[in-house]
């Protein structure tokens, strides 16, 4: 078990009764610094509690449990199927979300520290600490499919949306470049514009009264992982991924 928690609080963490939750015995994953022990279901990681919260509630040191949050959450975001969504109709968008490199020293008086509240707007990037989020929905099945990026360049994105829907499939998205070439491989594209000169949220391209021609169900999931990610207090942008893939 992770140093600075003593047998009695060990109990707390790894025992049944400490989060309501597992009485067996099950090994750590294969393959990872976890496969070596035998533990406890890991009763101590609650997705979409802070790690502060819970080192209080269980009386540990938050770096002590926090040294098995980020490795037990690696494993679960790789480890996690994401099969193609099979629905015929499919929507895609991205978000932007504020994540520095919260926890990391800064030694380089010439790289300090980001202040809270990055102001920046447009299209973000990993690099400038916005790193963004790129999200596939089946439109009538409602499965999910998040993956943090670097870039949202057309590459990025042709990428993932590919590889989240399937061979002819129609993928809704807004007027961003980089799904420009969605057409091209495979897919029916249909756009609507979300910029401001000449905003639409929704369209009716086959007039039978139904505004089929949207993003919506899409842009309504960031409301959940928004409010998912804020208790947190910031994430760090390399971990940001980890915390994504705990959403499900």
């Amino acid at each position: 078990m992770c140093t600075g928690i003593g047998a009695a609080r060990r109990s707390r963490i790894t025992g049944a009764t400490s989060a309501g939750g597992c009485s067996t015995h099950s090994p750590g994953p294969s393959g990872t610094a976890l496969g070596a022990s035998r533990r406890r279901c890991c009763c101590c990681i609650v997705p979409g509690t802070p790690t502060a919260q819970r080192a209080r509630e269980l009386t540990c040191r938050r770096t002590s449990l926090l040294a098995w949050r980020h490795p037990i959450q690696a494993w679960a975001e790789h480890a996690w199927p994401q099969p193609a969504l099979a629905d015929p109709v499919t929507e895609a968008d991205e978000m932007f979300q504020n994540a520095g490199e919260k926890g990391r020293r800064h030694a380089d008086p010439a790289d300090p520290p980001r202040a809270r509240a990055n102001k920046r707007r447009g299209h973000g990037t990993f690099d400038n600490d916005r790193p963004p989020v790129v999200g596939a929905v089946g439109r009538d099945s409602g499965p999910v499919r998040r993956r943090v990026v670097g870039y949202t360049d057309r590459a990025t994105l042709e990428g993932f949306v590919t590889g989240a829907t399937v061979a002819g499939a129609t993928v809704n998205t807004d007027e961003w470049k980089g799904y420009g070439g969605l057409s091209k491989v495979g897919r029916t594209h249909a756009t609507v514009c979300h910029s401001p000169a000449n905003r639409e949220w929704a369209r009716d391209d086959d007039g039978d009264g139904v505004r089929e021609v949207h993003t919506n169900t899409m842009e309504g999931t960031w409301t959940g992982l928004r409010n998912f990610l804020r208790p947190f207090r910031g994430v760090s942008k390399w971990f940001l991924s980890q915390y994504v893939a705990m959403l499900k």
